[in-house]
């Protein structure tokens, strides 16, 4: 399997940083934030909104207080005033993403935003740009995934120090169905099979390998795909390993990917004559990419995705996590849309496929 190489140097021997992180209110945001201070460096984040907390990070000792800014990276007026102030950072790191996925703001967000922190970087002389992208974009049929290539695109031409980090998936972002489990429902799986394989990394995992690029003395200048430790489990592995550690006998049922193709001929067709169900039409493309789609790195030539290619970092299991949030509940994962599993009407489900 692959593995990632040693930080160089390690963040216990790494000189102390001035460093940006936008989208520091966002979920790996806050465990950036949290895990650079925690490492020494002085931290300035930059928020959309007042309430931005940073996160319980894994390393220990004390840490500076982040300073946090107000400003709007779609502005750059905004982003020059009160992000930048006309000052200089050894880093950017850039945690902005669309918190939906849908195509308007998918282009506002991942590139336009995106692109004039790119832009504020490069006029007050910014050291590197670290760019938390997603390793999905590897096959874009996406309007998100379009957007995050087009930025990157840009990042690569742009002449400033980079690097480009593609995580598989979050823990977070396979924690949908935990409410579920705990109710006594069945693990619901889409499209024949087992599902999609993946390899997910643990939030504070990422924060961590993030960092790293930050410290590096030589910059990466390269597109870093990163998963978490162990093999990759497809969707029913998942399912098994959730009834195992609650104690119950598995149960599932499939849901056909008809549904999502059903979803976007509706919506589709009905934004024709109302622009705004665009974006419900994409989030059922989405849906159906993501019920269908591999987590890992993907084969360029032969279109194959590779559980041995996906590099792996940290130490946090999914089990681990499975294992605490059945216990303590979801509270601080803000699941977002993998709140939809909760939603599933079990009308429509298939119950022939059931536990072995």
């Amino acid at each position: 399997m692959a593995q990632i190489e040693s930080p160089e140097p390690t963040h216990a021997g790494a000189p102390r940083r001035r460093i940006l992180v936008a989208g520091a209110s966002g979920y790996i945001g806050r465990h950036v934030v949290t895990e650079l201070a925690a490492r020494g460096h002085e931290v300035v984040g930059l928020v959309r909104t007042p309430l931005a907390t940073p996160e319980r990070s894994g390393t220990d000792g004390p840490s500076p207080t982040p300073e946090l800014r107000r400003c709007d990276p779609a502005d750059p007026v905004s982003l020059d005033r009160d992000g930048f102030r006309g000052e200089a950072f050894d880093a950017v790191v850039s945690c902005i993403a669309s918190r939906t996925g849908g195509i308007r703001d998918a282009e506002l967000v991942d590139h336009r935003c995106n692109s004039n922190l790119l832009a504020a970087a490069d006029r007050t002389g910014a050291g590197r740009f670290v760019l938390l992208s997603a390793i999905c974009v590897q096959h874009p049929m996406l309007a998100f995934q379009r957007a995050k290539l087009a930025f990157e695109a840009e990042l690569e031409r742009s002449g400033l120090p980079w690097s480009i980090v593609r995580p598989t998936a979050f823990f977070k972002s396979l924690a949908g169905q935990v409410p579920r489990i705990k109710a006594g429902k069945p693990f619901l799986i889409f499209g024949p099979g087992d599902g999609p394989a993946c390899k997910p990394i643990a939030e504070a995992d990422l924060a961590g390998f993030i960092a790293d690029r930050v410290e590096r003395r030589a910059p990466d200048n390269r597109i870093l795909p990163v998963g978490g430790p162990g093999p990759a489990m497809t969707p029913r592995q998942r399912g098994e390993l959730l009834f195992e550690l609650a104690g119950r006998p598995a149960k599932f049922r499939r849901l056909p990917l008809a549904i999502f193709g059903a979803a976007e001929a509706i919506f589709g067709t009905a934004a024709r004559w109302l622009p705004k169900l665009e974006d419900k039409a994409e989030f059922a493309r989405i849906g159906r990419y993501y019920a269908t789609e591999p987590m890992l790195v993907r084969n360029p030539e032969t279109g194959e995705y590779d559980d041995g290619s996906t590099p792996e970092y940290g130490t946090r299991t999914l089990r681990d996590f499975y294992r605490r949030v059945l216990v303590d509940g979801l509270d601080g994962q803000a699941l977002g849309d993998q709140a939809l599993f909760r939603a599933v009407p079990p009308a429509r489900a298939d119950r022939t496929d059931r536990a072995d």
